[in-house]
């Protein structure tokens, strides 16, 4: 669904989380309240927690901040950033871009229509409700270097997390951020290259901020949004640029040092330390006791016959009971 210069201008009235009456948007915008009807239809199709009360009109179940290209661009001087009301996937669209981008160049959006996760998932996206970030990073040392790089972004999405005041965010084996037992982000990572040669990262990230309760209802597991850990959410600005930040600095460490320098960290984070865990592998399942990661990503898991390790890939995990 296309956002058009009106509904644009819609959501830019209605941002601040009061009332507007249909005659009054009318006015402002020049057409009748009739079509203003239709247009508010066509934004509860994009997800946006939008209800009307006779009497007094429109609002938005909460404020909302909508993302300033500018004022992200000079938070975030390392590389460009582009912004975009509704994408199809920010991942693919740093993806047709690879050979004219810059290391740390990043895209983010209010909606995506065609966002995925992990094992091509579909990615719940209603507008303005979530971070959905993608960066790019070109790695010289190829795609063999590039193990492991999901931990390593994990451990900076927290850390961010952390230094904003959002604290008891965990990380689940290979791609997740939980809160409190419950899916609060994903990451995805893809990548392109040949053989000795560098290679192409794009780094997705989806992060729950404020899920409306009708499009939470689409999701296929347990999940936690931001305002679960505070319910005054800060300006999205604020957020996209610290994790920005977080995660172009942890790049840089990536490339000069690889996962070692993350272990720790991620192991602090562990959100299945020491509990017992199944491994799905295809129709195979492993039971065990998970012990953290090693320096390659791989996961440690206490078996009957002992210590085993298993790298990613198609490998899922969940809880033992």
């Amino acid at each position: 669904m296309s956002l058009t210069p009106i509904r644009q201008t819609l959501i830019g009235l209605l941002s601040d989380g009061q009332f507007h009456s249909g005659e009054q948007l009318g006015e402002q915008l020049g057409i009748s309240r009739a079509a203003v009807s239709k247009h508010m239809a066509a934004l509860k199709g994009l997800g946006l927690d939008l209800f009307s009360l006779t009497g007094k009109g429109y609002r938005l179940a909460c404020p909302l901040a909508l993302y300033d290209q500018a004022q992200l661009q000079s938070a975030i001087p390392l590389a460009p950033v582009h912004v975009y009301n509704v994408i199809d996937s920010t991942n693919q669209y740093l993806l047709d871009r690879v050979a004219s981008l810059r290391s740390g160049e990043c895209c983010l959006a209010e909606c995506q229509t065609a966002g995925r996760g992990r094992r091509g998932k579909p990615w719940v996206s209603p507008f303005g409700c979530q971070l959905l970030l993608s960066m790019y990073w070109r790695l010289e040392q190829g795609m063999a270097a590039a193990m492991g790089l999901s931990l390593a972004v994990g451990v900076a999405v927290v850390e961010a997390l952390e230094s904003l005041g959002y604290h008891g965010v965990e990380l689940k084996w290979p791609n997740d951020l939980y809160y409190q037992g419950r899916k609060l982000a994903g990451i995805l990572v893809e990548m392109s290259g040949s053989a000795g040669a560098s290679c192409n990262l794009v780094i997705g990230i989806g992060l729950n901020l404020a899920m409306p309760e009708r499009e939470g209802e689409k999701i296929d597991q347990a999940w936690a949004e931001l305002r679960h850990i505070q319910p005054e959410l800060l300006d999205r600005n604020l957020l996209a640029a610290r994790i920005i930040t977080s995660l172009q600095q942890a790049m840089a460490r990536f490339e000069q040092s690889g996962l070692g320098d993350f272990v720790a960290g991620w192991n602090r984070l562990d959100h299945f330390a020491g509990r017992p865990v199944r491994l799905l592998m295809g129709e195979q399942e492993i039971r065990g006791i998970e012990r953290g990661i090693d320096d390659r990503g791989a996961l440690r898991l206490e078996t009957a016959e002992g210590i085993k390790f298993y790298l990613g890939g198609e490998l899922s995990l969940r809880r033992g009971d």
